[in-house]
């Protein structure tokens, strides 16, 4: 058995914030882990950065080809099959932990030990590290069709790094769930993991998630976050037919029965919303050129374009 607790793991391909990312995880009051680095064929001085920290808790590894943004599952997954440790974490390369995270969640994984997934909250910083917005407060114990309701409703923010996963039970599930871009991967794998035996959280904001221009939520295709949309619908449609709710959940789990079109609907608009705050009217044609394809209705676009441009001004 392994002698680290925890498997931190940085697929990396930026190398600004590179340097501050691996300082905040070096500094945890647990020193039972390993950092697992692993290089997505950079042309940035990753591998530069990566090998001048003379830890030896640190694992470099490169890619023999870049696997790109579009494929970023596979990086979380090839981390997965490198993890030694007992828990895995998955960490962006801009963002940063709390000296404590591992702390946290050790306290958190010894009040629910039967658990195969555990969660944070954030801390949202700017490109300069400052503090901006914590994500929403959540109960100290759900089942998951509370944290699906809850997410669908949009009434709560959550990124890949405030999940920390057993990782046998991640293995056995296959691992993160793949989307186009991970847009929505972090939400299904963790609804698989917690489907059986709930998900605890922590309400301390221990993860610091650094939002900027070149983050996905910023960039990517948008054509492939609209079928990654798709791809969640199909997904939650099969997952409410295979998984029945837990007694205390009967109510909630009648209503996203009824109402899961709407939600999933709400959800293609907020993609589209996030995609118009560049280029609105231009944005706006490309959803109108393919409303057929993903399913939209004029409506839909026109809601969506008015939203973008109030979150503009």
């Amino acid at each position: 058995m392994s002698k680290n607790k925890f498997s931190i793991c940085i697929p990396a391909y930026k190398s600004k914030y590179l340097q501050e990312c691996i300082d905040s995880i070096l500094r945890q009051t647990v020193g039972e882990f390993e950092l697992i680095i692993l290089n997505d064929c950079s042309p940035e001085p990753v591998e530069e950065i990566s090998k001048k920290n003379q830890d030896p808790r640190i694992r470099y590894f490169k890619n023999e080809k870049n696997v790109g943004a579009y494929d970023l599952v596979d990086n979380w997954n090839k981390c997965l099959e490198l993890a030694t440790g007992e828990f895995i974490v998955i960490m962006g390369d801009d963002d940063r932990l709390a000296t404590d995270y591992l702390e946290e969640f050790e306290n958190l994984i010894q009040s629910y030990p039967a658990l195969h997934v555990y969660h944070c909250r954030s801390k949202i910083i700017d490109d300069d590290g400052n503090d901006v917005l914590l994500t929403p407060a959540l109960p100290a114990f759900e089942y998951v069709y509370d944290s699906i309701w809850h997410r669908l409703r949009q009434l709560r923010s959550n990124y890949i790094s405030d999940y920390v996963y057993r990782t046998v039970a991640l293995k056995s599930q296959g691992g993160f769930y793949k989307l186009p871009l991970a847009w929505g991967s972090d939400d299904i794998t963790a609804f698989i993991a917690s489907a059986k035996n709930g998900i605890a959280h922590s309400n301390k904001p221990v993860f610091e998630y650094r939002s900027n221009r070149l983050s996905i939520t910023s960039t990517g295709n948008d054509l492939h976050k609209m079928m990654a949309d798709l791809s969640y619908s199909d997904w939650l449609d099969d997952f409410l037919i295979n998984n029945p709710p837990h007694p205390s959940e009967k109510v909630i789990y009648q209503h996203l029965l009824k109402e899961k079109g709407k939600y999933m609907q709400e959800k293609k608009r907020y993609t589209m919303m996030l995609s118009m705050r560049s280029n609105p009217l231009g944005k706006a044609k490309t959803w109108f050129s393919t409303k057929e394809k993903f399913g939209l209705s004029i409506k839909d676009i026109s809601v969506s374009l008015a939203k973008s441009m109030n979150s503009n001004r």
